[in-house]
């Protein structure tokens, strides 16, 4: 502890110290250094990386650290990250901006009308708009895995197999197989599941999971390529991938956690989330895997309003529909995140500094993108913050995230 205090002085001191003998872009790495260094000494992280885009130019990209606290794997910028919830934002999200700007998506009428497995729950006249600023009364998730369990600790019958089968063909593990059929259980639950009559913020991830289907249902195609053609391809991006142990050598992919409840065994190339898991990979609350690079190529394509070389890939309006606040009492835009209205130092993890237009979102991993129209500004910060387990919370502890973030706005102020 008496360490951590000493690098947080020193940074502190460093700030008045370094201003007149360096570049302002030095500064900057010289300050972004002392706070990732503060990281990895108190164990908030082994490695990490963070990347700046400036109009449309990537200015700075860095990485520090390695894979494990074994120092055996340097981290590199080509490495591929869990990014946790961040698919909330880079999945199904765009997809539904496109289609609400072509006018084939209406974000106020009930979810009767565009989610199947609801129609006949108690959530068929919820609103999209309601779900995806979390404001929808939705509990915020279900721990799957244990309702396939026993009091005795033993597996329910016809839900897991050690061995692979046509009809155990979902796999969580080496040794761990989910019956195929399971998913229809795990819609059951979120049909069952009680609404809190209030509707007050509250995050919620359930919605998110039956997104692929929704989107399946609504255009015919299945949800990741719809993702891949008309989202990612336009605009060059090949790293934003689900179950990337088929696309990348294991040494690429940086690991998670060391699961210890479910699976015994570190989590590394599959997805961590357990319910993701559960759906073979792929869903709209959390799978997706990438690199810093193309995750700011995607947020740039949201700072252009949509617009690529020419070509208008997601409707201008709905990009500014969901990058906006939707209620007086509540942070979000549709899908994203954005700054509290009144800052608060010991709960938000973005700068002070970020302006009211901008959006982004976090990653329980350890994972934060954020863009801002105003500075035409896309931050990047990447880190398996959760390995070996997700008791390491010091990312949080120490504000780490928000006082790189200010680092980058007063580089970027002091520019003009």
């Amino acid at each position: 502890m008496l360490r951590i205090i000493f690098f947080l002085l020193l940074f502190s001191f460093s700030k008045n110290t370094v201003r007149a003998q360096i570049s302002p872009i030095e500064k900057m790495e010289y300050e972004l250094d002392s706070i990732i260094r503060i990281g990895i000494d108190s164990f908030a992280f082994p490695g990490a990386q963070i990347l700046v885009r400036h109009r449309d130019s990537i200015i700075f990209h860095k990485t520090w650290g390695f894979h494990t606290y074994d120092n055996q794997r340097t981290v590199s910028k080509t490495d591929i990250y869990d990014l946790a919830s961040i698919t909330k934002v880079t999945s199904g999200l765009p997809i539904l901006m496109k289609l609400y700007g072509e006018g084939k998506l209406n974000l106020d009428i009930g979810l009767k009308e565009y989610f199947k497995p609801l129609r006949r729950s108690n959530k068929k006249d919820l609103t999209l708009r309601e779900v995806l600023t979390h404001q929808s009364g939705l509990i915020p998730y279900i721990v799957f895995w244990q309702k396939t369990k026993k009091k005795n600790g033993k597996y329910k019958g016809s839900t897991f197999k050690n061995r692979a089968s046509r009809k155990y063909s979902v796999q969580i593990s080496d040794d761990l197989y989910l019956n195929k059929r399971y998913v229809n259980k795990m819609k059951k639950a979120i049909r069952k599941t009680e609404l809190n009559s209030d509707k007050k913020y509250l995050y919620s991830g359930l919605t998110f999971l039956l997104m692929p289907e929704m989107i399946h249902d609504k255009t015919g195609i299945q949800m990741t390529d719809f993702l891949h053609d008309s989202i990612y391809a336009p605009i060059g991006i090949k790293n934003l991938v689900y179950n990337p142990l088929s696309t990348y050598n294991l040494n690429q992919i940086v690991p998670t956690e060391y699961d210890s409840l479910w699976r015994n065994k570190l989590v590394h190339g599959t997805v961590h989330d357990e319910a993701a898991a559960m759906l073979d990979g792929v869903s709209c609350n959390a799978g997706l895997f990438g690199d810093a690079v193309d995750l700011s190529s995607l947020f740039q394509l949201y700072l252009n309003n949509g617009l690529w070389n020419g070509r208008q890939i997601i409707p201008a309006n709905a990009m500014h529909e969901f990058t906006s606040y939707q209620y007086s009492e509540n942070r979000r835009g549709l899908g994203f995140d954005k700054p509290a209205k009144v800052y608060d130092e010991d709960l938000s993890y973005v700068a002070r500094d970020a302006s009211p237009k901008s959006f982004g979102h976090s990653g329980f991993t350890g994972t934060m993108v954020w863009a801002d129209p105003e500075y035409d500004l896309v931050f990047v910060f990447l880190s398996n913050r959760v390995y070996p387990n997700r008791s390491h919370r010091n990312l949080y502890r120490l504000s780490l995230r928000p006082k790189m973030h200010q680092v980058v706005y007063d580089y970027i102020k002091n520019l003009d």
